[in-house]
């Protein structure tokens, strides 16, 4: 079921809430129930016949945890390592089993056209967090109906963000939220609504000029792969980071809050940054339970930078079935290796500082470069069609125009022409709203305040970095605000009538 869907803003949301604090002011353990079978219910709606498989996932790994907890010393590591085993052969074969078999046999096969059951990694690594943490004797959760509610919550189940035990279930034992409060429906429902208005009003605008490059890239022109990829790059983060918006809103209108999961990944200065402010939650996993078990940073330059790129490759593959997504994430590893021997070169040669106002704008203009030029592999179909597109970008196609702007621009166009410029029949209307959105997208990315920066004051979520900095535009419950929230709302409803799906949803 999709947020951003009238059925789940008009049927399932408003039954669940008065479910849950009708049965929660009565018993805490019956909202509990209420609240995870109403989760399943949410899961199920998109294809019933996956319930089983999220139900049995739960129930095996419920069992392992059970498991771990009451056994000691290598018969806990044997545990353990079996249970992440069947996770792992369990996410591999839905998600990788295609993949392989054309790999290896260059042909493929009607027999393995295996459905990727949506939200399977991010309930997957959710649960392996878990056994993991159970067997260093972080967690004692013993209650099934509350394991269940951790694995199955409906803000976070099919695009995370990936949680803690301890980030979210104790919440459920504070007798407070079992009482509906006015203060947690006004900011969960503004942080629900920013999300909403970055799906509906700004990914989903973007969505078909990013298309239009990618399904059929040709032989684009300097400033039309550019505009394809700026599109796409900024569709994929409003489109993401109105998701974990709506998850943290949803979450909140229950008293529950979860942890942030973006903080203005495209004002990075730096790729090790970028990766701290991007999907914060998933480079926490990978860091926690791929990078440093890996050995980290302990055994030597050489090695971290061996881990880290193994790290970075598995997290690419994570994504998607695809040598493209491995590329991606080989290419993220590589930005990382070279920011660190960077830093490290500096700090040798004593050198202090960030070069000041311009050498800070060179570095994020690089960092965001180099992020956009990760993109075109991360959405493209396939390699050749990447290609094209990075050799458009490189201006092997030359630069052109539409002939349109041309016609408009008088004795101008032969000065552009002298340049290297020409000019291209047609294509005037598309250029030019592709490149309206993209600076539209950019100015409210680059310079608007984040959602944790507008709410600060009313602590939107777990925020890992600490305090949210205060931002001009800060959110206080009073009439303006509450009125510019219910234009945003009604701007977002009006959109509703082409709803779509969530492009992590496809993770």
């Amino acid at each position: 079921m999709l947020f951003n869907s009238f059925s789940f803003l008009l049927g399932f949301l408003p039954l669940t809430l008065a479910g849950y604090f009708l049965l929660a002011r009565r018993n805490p353990t019956w909202g509990v129930a209420w609240l995870a079978l109403a989760s399943v219910f949410f899961y199920g709606w998109w294809d019933v016949r996956y319930v089983p498989l999220l139900l049995g996932s739960v129930l095996i790994n419920y069992g392992c945890a059970q498991a771990i907890r009451r056994a000691q010393g290598r018969a806990r590591k044997r545990w353990l390592a079996g249970a992440v085993a069947a996770n792992l052969v369990l996410l591999g074969y839905y998600k990788y089993a295609n993949f392989f078999y054309t790999s290896l046999t260059g042909h493929h096969s009607d027999a393995l056209q295996v459905v990727l059951p949506i939200g399977i990694s991010f309930f997957t690594f959710t649960q392996i967090a878990f056994l993991v943490d159970t067997a260093r004797g972080f967690v004692q959760e013993g209650r099934f109906i509350h394991y269940l509610l951790f694995v199955t919550y409906f803000p976070h189940l099919v695009a995370g963000p990936v949680l803690h035990h301890k980030e979210m279930m104790p919440q459920f034992a504070d007798p407070r939220n079992a009482v509906p409060r006015a203060d947690n429906f006004s900011v969960g429902a503004t942080i629900f609504i920013i999300g909403l208005a970055k799906k509906t009003l700004l990914a989903d605008t973007l969505a078909p000029y990013a298309n239009t490059l990618f399904a059929a890239p040709g032989e684009p022109t300097l400033l039309v792969a550019w505009g394809g990829v700026l599109a796409y790059a900024f569709q994929l983060y409003f489109d993401f980071s109105g998701y974990s918006d709506m998850a943290i809103g949803l979450s909140r209108l229950f008293g529950v809050h979860l942890p942030l999961n973006f903080n203005s990944p495209y004002k990075s200065f730096n790729i090790v940054e970028f990766w701290r402010r991007w999907h914060m939650t998933l480079s926490r996993f990978l860091r926690d339970y791929l990078y440093i078990p890996l050995g980290g940073n302990r055994h030597g330059a050489v090695r971290a930078k061996a881990n880290l790129m193994v790290t970075m490759l598995l997290g690419g593959l994570w994504h998607g079935a695809s040598w493209n997504f491995v590329l991606w994430g080989g290419l993220h590893g590589l930005y990382l290796v070279i920011a660190h021997a960077w830093q490290m070169f500096k700090d040798r040669m004593g050198w202090k500082g960030s070069g000041g106002r311009m050498g800070r704008l060179a570095a994020w203009a690089l960092t965001f470069a180099a992020v956009s030029f990760a993109w075109v592999f991360f959405r493209a179909a396939d390699l050749p069609s990447a290609l094209r597109i990075v050799a458009g970008m490189a201006g092997h196609a030359g630069v052109t125009l539409p002939d349109a702007i041309g016609a408009r621009l008088g004795g101008f166009a032969h000065t552009l022409e002298q340049l290297g410029i020409g000019w291209s029949l047609g294509g005037g209307t598309q250029f030019i709203e592709t490149w309206t959105w993209v600076v539209v997208a950019a100015l409210v990315a680059f310079f608007a305040p984040n959602t944790q920066q507008i709410m600060h004051r009313f602590s939107p979520a777990l925020d890992h970095d600490g305090t949210a900095a205060p931002a001009r535009l800060s959110w206080r419950p009073s009439p303006r605000p509450a009125l510019a929230a219910g234009l945003l709302a009604v701007a977002c409803m009006l959109a509703l009538s082409r709803p779509s799906e969530f492009l992590y949803f496809q993770f």
